[in-house]
């Protein structure tokens, strides 16, 4: 299951998406991932998490993000929730191919496994193949 976290820069997203990691901490019976480009949430989520930096494995681009995510799941298969702020700074802001991305994930996890991502952007400037996992 695939869900998006939408609105400008400084809207509130980070801090939405902090809350909800620390709430799955507190309910999922499984683990949990974070990724991010960088260090801005690190510090304010659970240690229990299991925290990624794409800096750190080189991940650039939508197929090497979608390989990343693929291989944590396959090595963990308790990660009941991974999350993703700021996707666009790990693959860019080709939103046909950010579809393209959700499409594949949502395929991959199918119920058992919910992918939250934050997205720098109104909901209207996105495309038809993003906008279908808002809500």
């Amino acid at each position: 299951m695939i869900k998006l976290i939408t609105g400008r820069k400084g809207s509130g997203k980070t801090k939405v998406l902090i809350d909800r990691i620390n709430d799955a901490v507190r309910t999922t019976n499984g683990s949990i991932a974070c990724i991010e480009k960088g260090s801005t949430v690190r510090y304010s989520i659970s240690r229990k998490v299991r925290w990624c930096d794409t800096e750190y494995y080189k991940i650039e681009g939508y197929e090497a993000f979608y390989g990343f995510v693929a291989g944590l799941l396959a090595s963990n298969y308790d990660i009941t929730d991974v999350f993703v702020d700021g996707i666009f700074r790990i693959g860019g802001r080709d939103y046909d191919e950010f579809g393209k991305l959700l499409e594949k994930l949502d395929e991959l996890t199918g119920d058992d496994v919910t992918v939250t991502f934050t997205v720098s952007a109104d909901a209207e400037e996105l495309s038809d193949s993003v906008k279908q996992f808002i809500g």
